[in-house]
């Protein structure tokens, strides 16, 4: 993960994993995949020298044959057009639509609502639901505060794996998919 997603994940009010979003709560140092690092051996993708992978991130540092393969791997990568970034809307942090008050996660957004705006009748758009393909950005909820707990208590991310434009009929299949695989 990169660092700004770690830091998102381990704000200190809920520290949440990276990969499934569950509640983190304080543990011991995962010494079986400590050791998994410190005896599984890989090859240097620069100067084919084998070492453990706990070698690897210093030996990456200091290998001018790595560096090289890593600046040939960015060469072909910034050779295709970059996609117009302003094509895909923000789907990670919403603005309130109250105070204006921005970028708040998903959940974020309705603990500050519930905190702050729980008496607020203004009619307002919900930025979470105008920012997915079928939402309607001109849209104004008439009950906010209610249609935040009823339809944002979880994130979509949880159950669109990146296709915000399946429909929902193929998204149902595939959690239930998921939840047959889980059990």
């Amino acid at each position: 993960f990169c660092t700004p997603c770690l830091q998102e994940c381990l704000k200190p009010k809920k520290p949440v994993c990276g990969v499934c979003r569950s509640t983190l709560s304080p543990g011991s140092r995962a010494l079986d995949l400590e050791k998994q690092i410190e005896t599984t051996e890989t090859t240097c993708n620069g100067c084919n020298k084998k070492m453990y992978l706990s070698k690897m991130r210093s030996h990456a540092a200091s290998c001018s044959k790595y560096q090289n393969y890593i600046m040939e791997g960015v060469k072909a990568v910034t050779k295709e057009p970059l996609h117009n970034t302003r094509n895909f809307p923000n789907r990670f942090t919403f603005p309130c639509p109250y105070c204006s008050e921005k970028n708040f996660d998903q959940e974020g957004l309705v603990e500050h609502c519930k905190a702050l705006h729980t008496m607020d009748a203004k009619q307002v758009v919900c930025p979470i639901c105008a920012s997915m393909p079928w939402g309607d950005p001109n849209y104004r909820s008439a009950n906010f505060m209610e249609h935040l707990q009823r339809r944002h208590r979880f994130s979509y991310d949880t159950f669109v794996v990146g296709d915000y434009d399946a429909d929902e009929d193929d998204m149902m299949a595939q959690v239930l998919m998921r939840s047959l695989r889980d059990k």
